[in-house]
């Protein structure tokens, strides 16, 4: 059987005290930046872990982080989730806490799971994803005062904790990759307008385009679901014009989407990447294995993942974050599609 790994050994390893471990795992620690990076890289690496019954009893907490998420169809993958997920549990363990995950619910019934968790004191704070516009959790979490980190902005004059990725500056990137290739004629298959995420992604897409000097027709912004299937469709649509109007290139805002308009391009006898330049969203790992090779956005998930967890152990421990709202750049890869 293998031996526990202790205090003592993470702190061997890490070069300090063992009482300077404690302190730092247990969110009292007075050190630098850097050696509570190196305690908590060290205590991951050894898969350190406490002894929580004893902890829970002296520290009266639950060491538990409640998340809620939308479930993924049988039939589908979600890759930035399970990317999301996975930092935000090495981050959480390495400083002793664990993931309490719970279905998304619509309406006052994802509120009331929220406020069933903080009564009975199964958490110590909350990560909320799929934020969208007049979010009911974070108007009630803001309103009862309980620790939370949204990974997503809401409405504007809400003020709360967040990680966000700056979707308006990827799909600036993206307009700023075509154009300088000699693409002018560019479409977009958007979300529907009541995604936030969606409408930011199109608003850095119109601004970009008005920057470059370009007017999209207006029959080349196409709304519709993140599918394989409106992907196809929509794009079916936009390469049936003729020839003088049909775009030369297909800005998706997800990498789902621009697998459907790739068919729809295959489908139609083009060539993706001369005929049709095709650029996706996410960069899922599937992409660079397509035919051609996609183009596409990649966000930075694991990090945004570890500073949600970051921001929120400073929170549940009653101190203000050196930085609170946070936006990551995204960064384009360009690949053979486009």
């Amino acid at each position: 059987m293998q031996r526990q790994v202790t205090l003592k050994d993470v702190a061997l390893e890490a070069g300090v005290s063992y009482q300077t471990v404690s302190k730092v795992l247990n969110g009292h620690g007075q050190v630098s930046k850097e050696t509570e990076e190196r305690i908590r890289a060290v205590a991951r690496q050894l898969g350190y872990r406490p002894h929580a019954i004893a902890r829970n009893m002296r520290a009266q907490r639950s060491f538990m982080i409640g998340y809620s998420w939308v479930p993924t169809g049988p039939d589908q993958v979600n890759h930035i989730l399970d990317q999301l997920l996975t930092s935000m549990v090495e981050e959480a363990e390495a400083a002793g806490y664990h993931l309490l995950p719970f279905t998304y619910r619509d309406g006052s019934a994802q509120v009331e799971d929220y406020r069933q968790l903080i009564d009975s004191g199964m958490v110590d704070g909350f990560v909320i994803t799929s934020v969208n516009y007049d979010d009911p959790r974070i108007l009630y979490l803001m309103k009862r005062g309980f620790p939370f980190v949204a990974f997503g902005r809401s409405n504007p004059e809400y003020d709360f904790s967040y990680v966000d990725v700056d979707g308006a500056d990827g799909l600036r990137q993206v307009v700023e990759h075509l154009v300088s290739t000699g693409r002018q004629r560019i479409a977009i298959l958007a979300w529907p307008e009541d995604s936030r995420v969606g409408n930011e992604r199109l608003a850095g897409f119109l601004q970009a385009m008005a920057a470059a000097g370009l007017e999209p027709d207006p029959n080349w912004v196409l709304r519709g679901e993140g599918t394989f299937e409106f992907g196809c469709q929509a794009a079916s649509r936009l390469l049936a014009m003729p020839a003088g109007r049909r775009p030369n290139a297909i800005v998706t805002l997800n990498d789902t989407q621009a697998i459907g308009a790739m068919r729809a391009a295959h489908d139609l006898g083009l060539t993706i990447g001369k005929d049709i330049a095709i650029i996706g969203f996410d960069d899922a790992p599937m992409a660079q294995y397509l035919f051609p090779p996609l183009s596409s956005v990649r966000q930075p998930i694991r990090a945004a993942g570890r500073k949600c967890v970051e921001i929120l152990l400073h929170l549940m421990r009653g101190e203000k974050p050196a930085e609170d709202k946070v936006l990551l750049k995204p960064s384009l890869v360009v690949r053979a599609s486009g």
